[in-house]
């Protein structure tokens, strides 16, 4: 069997990516997700002010996202939206609770196409992981692991 080599960072349209550009980091106010720039890569979410991301159209291809909260959201929101009314997300978020050590779980609803995080209640806390792939035509898997503050709350909503 023979062998290929690669030099320097490798995607593929599938998500595959090697190399040092496995990292990502999103420093700005707004950004548009795509598959070159963020699929099978880690995007750090790096803005205490908050974001506002928006995913590709969901079409079935795939990619997976992960976007990991670098920096506590103490402003603002960070919102990560699907790209149309057509598309919805559908999973659960892990939440874990600061007063008592247990865990919140929190299920999208039929509707669900707006993650947002305020840095307290819906979380947005430094440490966030939130995993995201498009599994089909017009819907989202996500899966979110992070803590929360207060009265811990879904960060699931029905916005665009």
């Amino acid at each position: 069997m023979g062998s290929t080599t690669f030099s320097g960072p490798v995607t593929s349209t599938a998500g595959f990516i090697s190399g040092s550009d496995s990292i990502v980091t999103l420093t700005a106010a707004t950004a548009t997700v795509t598959a070159a720039a963020h699929s099978g890569r880690t995007v750090l979410l790096d803005r205490a002010a908050g974001q506002a991301l928006t995913l590709p159209a969901a079409t079935g291809t795939g990619n997976s996202y992960k976007f990991f909260v670098l920096t506590t959201i103490t402003s603002n929101n960070t919102t990560i939206k699907v790209a149309d009314s057509t598309d919805v997300m559908a999973g659960v978020a892990i939440v874990a609770n600061d007063t008592d050590a247990s865990a919140s779980i929190f299920e999208t609803a039929s509707t669900s196409d707006t993650i947002t995080f305020n840095g307290g209640t819906t979380g947005g806390i430094r440490g966030a992981t939130v995993e995201l792939q498009d599994v089909a035509a017009n819907l989202w898997s996500v899966r979110i692991v992070g803590a929360a503050t207060d009265s811990e709350a879904t960060p699931f909503s029905a916005t665009v």
